[in-house]
This record gives structure tokens, sequence and C-alpha cells, in this order.
């Protein structure tokens, strides 16, 4: 399989815990991909260390053939990684605009001087942006609520759009932890929806941690399995949904019957 992001033996320690054991786990450009496991398995864990918010103690993490690791956040970040979090992390008293808007700076031209002259060609790729900003909330049903502050708008609505702030970084690669907790079951349908469309439409990897097994199983092309830190299981929705570890570590035994 050809790789966009490949961590090989990745090993996190903190003191004398061991929160990831030589993990390995391979991302193809175009996969949805899933990661499950009980609470405290090292699922967020894996993120922050393709994030660069940790080093990992061992190992190794490639993401488009360069390695990632010692790299700053922002540096993978602009590489075309981002992610969501499980605790959302909009910018609660900006706009619905200015918080996507925020994610264009990545990729702006101009310098400083040129915004303090506001000459020809920082007016130029301020139009551009705007433009984007609106284009991007329009393909997301955010438009008309494009002046709301972001702590007015419904959970769903801003779960959509952090969804959508990310992508204005335009990531190759999508990490999205969580995304369906305090869903009720309509908005969790909604998302599922909005992953594959995301998918498709920008043709970019996406790599899913979620609890919700309904949202893991109906969407996502393979499932990876964590448990204390060591991938247990690795494979299709079906392959995952009856392995007799998972079963045991992740999903429950099921009670003989009487």
């Amino acid at each position: 399989m050809d790789s966009l992001l490949e961590l090989r033996d990745c090993t996190m320690q903190f003191g004398g815990l061991t929160a990831l054991s030589k993990l390995s786990l391979q991302i193809g450009p175009r996969d949805l991909v899933g990661l499950i496991g009980p609470n405290g398995a090292g699922k967020t864990t894996v993120f922050n260390i393709i994030t660069g918010i940790y080093e990992p103690t061992s190992g190794t993490i490639q993401f488009n053939g360069q390695s990632l690791v010692g790299r700053k956040a922002s540096a993978i970040a602009a590489r075309g990684v981002a992610r969501t979090f499980q605790n959302i992390r909009l910018f609660a008293s900006l706009t619905v605009y200015d918080n996507v808007r925020a994610a264009f700076t990545m990729h702006l031209k101009h310098g400083i001087a040129h915004a303090l002259w506001r000459g020809g060609s920082f007016r130029k790729e301020e139009d551009e942006i705007r433009d984007q900003v609106l284009d991007i909330l329009k393909i997301f049903r955010l438009e008309e609520l494009r002046d709301v502050e972001c702590k007015s708008l419904s959970y769903g609505d801003q779960r959509r759009l952090e969804i959508v702030r990310a992508l204005a970084t335009r990531p190759k690669l999508l990490l999205l932890d969580e995304p369906a907790a305090g869903m009720n079951p309509r908005e969790k349908e909604e998302l599922m929806e909005l992953i594959q469309f995301v998918k498709e439409k920008y043709q970019i990897a996406v790599l899913l941690v979620e609890h919700d097994m309904k949202v893991v199983m109906g969407i996502c092309m393979r499932v990876s399995v964590l448990d204390y830190g060591v991938k247990i299981a690795e494979g299709t929705p079906a392959e995952v949904r009856t392995n007799p570890e998972v079963i045991e570590a992740y999903l429950g035994q099921e009670t003989p019957a009487a």
C-alpha cells in the first residue's frame, strides 16, 4: 500500500507509564481509517505524536516520505496534517467567518510590510481569501451563520465548523478526535455523511478516533484497535467486529444464553 502516513514501532512513555508500545500504522492517500479502543488505550496519544505535541520515545513517523519526529506542530500542520479535538477548540467570541478566516493565515503570501502598506497585492490576496472563506461556508451550509459568534452556535454546528476550519488549512490528512461525542442520533447520521463528503470532495485521507461503533463501522474502510497502547487487531469493520480479542477488550463479552 502506498502510504501517506506511516508510523513504525512507535513507543510513547511518560515516566514509568507506557502509553503506546511499538505501534505501527499506515494510512493511504485516500483512506478513511478508524482507531478504536477503551478509554486510556492511547488513541489521543497517537494523534499527539503525529501532530508534534509529543515526540515519541522511539520509532519513526513518516508523512509524504518525510519524518515528522521532532518537528513543531505548526510545521506539521503546514505540511498538510490537520486535526480536530475531543473538546471543541473554536475561538468562541469570534464569528464563524473569522474562525475560518484565521485558518487561511497559514498560506498567506504577503508579509508584515504588505499588511502595513496595504498595497495592491495585499488587497488582492485578502479578496481571494474572503472569497474562499465564503465558498467553504456555503459548501458546508454555514454561510447564513457567517456573522454569528461561535459560542451561540448549536453543538452540531460547532462540530461542523471545527471540521471546516481544519479543512481551510488545506490538509492532505485530517485527524478527527471523537467528533460524534455529545451528538444526538440525527447529528451522528449527518456527521457520517459529512465525513464521507469531505473525504471525497477534497480527496484527502481521514483518521478517525471514535467511541461510537455505529459511526466507525458505518463509514471506515479499515479499523485499528488499541488496548493499553498495543495494537491488538486491524482489518475491515466486519473482521474487527468478530475478532475475539476486540470483543473481549472493547466491545464486551456476550452473555451466554441461559
